[in-house]
């Protein structure tokens, strides 16, 4: 049995105090790994990308914006509950995960208090669907007719950050990216948080162009892998945008000789995903549903290096970055960094994988 394949092949011992909870300060102070070839790796400072990278090459960033999709409420009865909003079904009606599910049987009525100053009636909502996919359900919110949740979701939400953060009082901005312009998604691309204006316009100064997608980030990118056979799992599909002018940066790119860095894994599966939908030896332009899940034997088609953060055990982010350079070698360089005590997930510090590196 290929143990690329099993889900008990993804572990690692992480000290929970390696845990992230809060950003750096100022974002490009995060340190970075840099895996510049097979055998070699190298301990820099993010600040420093620029000297790892070549000109004529292609970041590829993700501009998703995170919406304040948490909603904390109660029934009508008076019990407690919480949802967070995963994507848009319909006119004001929303796929959610919800908190505890008991509570959420079809017809249940729930309302949420503003959070804003200001006279604001309680937001309602009726679960009209169970979602069998996720285990969520799809609710339908109660507005007028000329206005829709996205106008309002301001005023009762909040930000979500990820449940390993326990602790952080950093603002709401730490948790986008400086370009984020395109709200949808329920997580940040967390590759991104560690650049700054500054640093984006160095990097283009020295020849290092720049390029966006968008992935909205939902649940296929950070719900666990559960089968040990990960060829079983099946990834939520994730809504993706891969313009015409960023196709053909890419091309241009490629054609001169220049190398494709994917800034995070989410950028990865949007490159990726368009070219799978393509069917074709070339990526081109796409917007719709992707579903891609890359695991260890995965072929890539436009992606050259990718910059990330380090992931959680057992997720399929950390079978990605497997797909790159090769499991056991990542999981030795987790180690490393653990050894030299970097930080880790959301908030943590950062990986940059050379083309030179590639197992391809």
């Amino acid at each position: 049995m290929n143990q690329d394949f099993l889900l008990s092949s993804y572990t690692y011992q992480l000290p929970p105090s390696l845990i992230a909870q809060a950003p750096a300060v100022p974002r490009d102070s995060s340190r970075l790994l840099v895996v510049d070839s097979r055998i070699s790796s190298n301990h820099a400072t993010f600040r420093d990308l620029a000297n790892w990278l070549q000109p004529g090459d292609l970041l590829v960033l993700n501009n998703t914006r995170v919406i304040p999709a948490r909603l904390y409420g109660r029934k009508i009865t008076g019990s407690q509950v919480e949802i967070l909003l995963i994507e848009a079904k319909a006119a004001n009606r929303w796929l959610a995960l919800v908190k505890p599910g008991k509570r959420f049987t079809i017809g249940a009525k729930v309302e949420f208090n503003s959070l804003s100053t200001g006279d604001h009636a309680p937001l309602r909502a009726t679960v009209i669907e169970k979602d069998e996919a996720t285990g969520g359900r799809i609710l339908e919110f109660e507005l007028p007719t000329d206005k829709s949740l996205w106008e309002v979701l301001d005023d009762y939400g909040q930000l979500p950050l990820p449940p390993y953060i326990t602790d952080s009082d950093a603002p709401d901005e730490r948790y986008q990216t400086v370009y984020s312009s395109e709200p949808g998604a329920i997580a940040a691309p967390t590759a991104g948080l560690h650049f700054t204006p500054e640093l984006l316009a160095e990097l283009e100064n020295q020849g290092i162009e720049q390029t966006q997608i968008t992935l909205h980030v939902g649940v296929g990118t950070f719900r666990p892998v559960e089968k040990e056979q990960i060829k079983d799992h099946a990834m939520h599909q994730e809504w993706i945008d891969v313009s015409a002018a960023t196709v053909a940066k890419i091309k241009e790119t490629k054609a001169r000789g220049g190398r494709v860095i994917a800034v995070g894994t989410t950028a990865t599966r949007a490159l990726e995903g368009a070219a799978k939908a393509a069917q074709s030896a070339t990526i081109e332009p796409f917007q719709g549903q992707t579903d891609l899940f890359i695991y260890p034997g995965y072929q890539w088609q436009v992606v050259d290096g990718l910059i990330t953060n380090f992931h959680l055990p057992g997720s399929s982010l950390l079978m990605l970055v497997s797909a790159m350079i090769g499991r056991e070698r990542l999981l030795n360089l987790y180690q490393e960094v653990i050894a030299q005590e970097y930080r880790f997930y959301s908030f943590g510090d950062a990986m940059l994988i050379l083309p030179e590196a590639s197992n391809q």
